[in-house]
């Protein structure tokens, strides 16, 4: 199982740069940030300065959009990078949920996502693609590989990341929900004529090890309140009791009151009490190391490729730590 670390860009960039190289000095493989450019700073400058201080990490957004900047603006920064510093980034994409709201814009389309996909994904690649009906190619670009990976919860997102992504970015590690998830997006990519054991399988979520369970919940209890604003929308779509959303992943938002991005993704969201203690268990990583590295192998079964770490939260180093010392050698040793 490969693993991953998530980031916020808060400043100092130093700050990042050096948990980064931290994480790779205790075995994870990938290096992951949110893509928010008012809440947050720019994330692609900040990749320049982890891959030249890392050796291997691979490095992308969790998640960017089409909608911030142009594809091809996104394909070309993606492909100089790899130019750079040898392939070593992946494209996390997504609706866009806090980098178009905070902006005033509506996330976008469905439709609009997965002609994203394919588009930024060839121009980063050198092959010509057309982007507002204008054919368009870098010339420059050689050898370049660039796996684009799709957030999704919906049974419509799900479809689309099983026809069109290479990866699948699932923001919560519930059991229960991993496993539909999962074989919802492998049904769609074989329906597409895929081969669905091609795409891989990433889920993100909170960690924090600790015995002190009460205070890991406390700390992660955001997590709930950030996928509870993706659920909403799932509810306003779909309906309260659909059919095609499990209740396991709608019914603790009742009780919702809105959301304040101010607070996106930070431990003390005010946001976020109404997400009882069930759900911080049982969509995030908490308690000592056997009940991670238990978890993980239960994921593992199902079969989830990358476990990423959201790591916003006050045990930030040491969790790190206790994954390379005691989690990522269970699984990979």
């Amino acid at each position: 199982m490969d693993f991953g670390l998530v980031l916020q860009t808060d400043p100092p960039a130093s700050a990042v740069v050096g948990l980064m190289r931290r994480a790779e000095r205790n075995g994870f493989g990938y290096g992951w940030t949110f893509d928010s450019a008012v809440l947050w700073q720019e994330p692609f400058v900040i990749y320049s300065r982890i891959l030249e201080h890392t050796e291997n990490l691979v490095v992308g957004p969790m998640v960017t959009n089409p909608g911030t900047r142009t594809w091809e603006v996104t394909a070309s920064t993606f492909a100089t990078l790899n130019d750079m510093y040898g392939n070593r980034t992946v494209c996390g994409i997504g609706r866009g949920d806090s980098a178009m709201r905070v902006a005033g814009r509506k996330p976008n389309t469905l439709a609009r996502l997965g002609e994203a996909i394919g588009v930024i994904r060839d121009l980063a690649e050198g092959r010509e693609a057309e982007v507002d009906g204008q054919p368009l190619r870098l010339p420059w670009v050689r050898n370049g590989k660039l796996p684009v990976w799709m957030a999704a919860y919906g049974p419509k997102a799900l479809a689309l990341a099983g026809q069109k992504a290479d990866g699948f970015i699932l923001q919560l590690a519930d059991l229960y929900l991993t496993e539909w998830m999962v074989k919802s997006v492998r049904e769609s990519a074989a329906a597409a004529g895929r081969d669905p054991d091609s795409i891989t399988i990433c889920v993100a979520a909170p960690a924090y090890v600790s015995e002190d369970l009460a205070h890991a919940r406390d700390q992660c209890r955001w997590f709930g309140g950030m996928v509870g604003n993706h659920v909403a929308d799932l509810v306003s779509r779909y309906g309260e009791h659909s059919s095609m959303v499990p209740e396991e992943l709608t019914e603790y938002i009742k009780s919702r009151q809105g959301y304040d991005y101010s607070h996106h993704g930070r431990a003390g969201n005010p946001s976020t009490d109404f997400v009882p203690d069930e759900i911080v268990d049982r969509f995030c990583l908490l308690g000592p190391a056997e009940a991670h590295i238990e978890k993980l192998k239960a994921l593992r079964e199902l079969g989830v490729d990358q476990f990423a770490v959201y790591n916003m939260h006050d045990a930030k180093e040491a969790t790190i730590d206790a994954y390379g010392s005691e989690i990522i050698p269970a699984l990979n040793g």
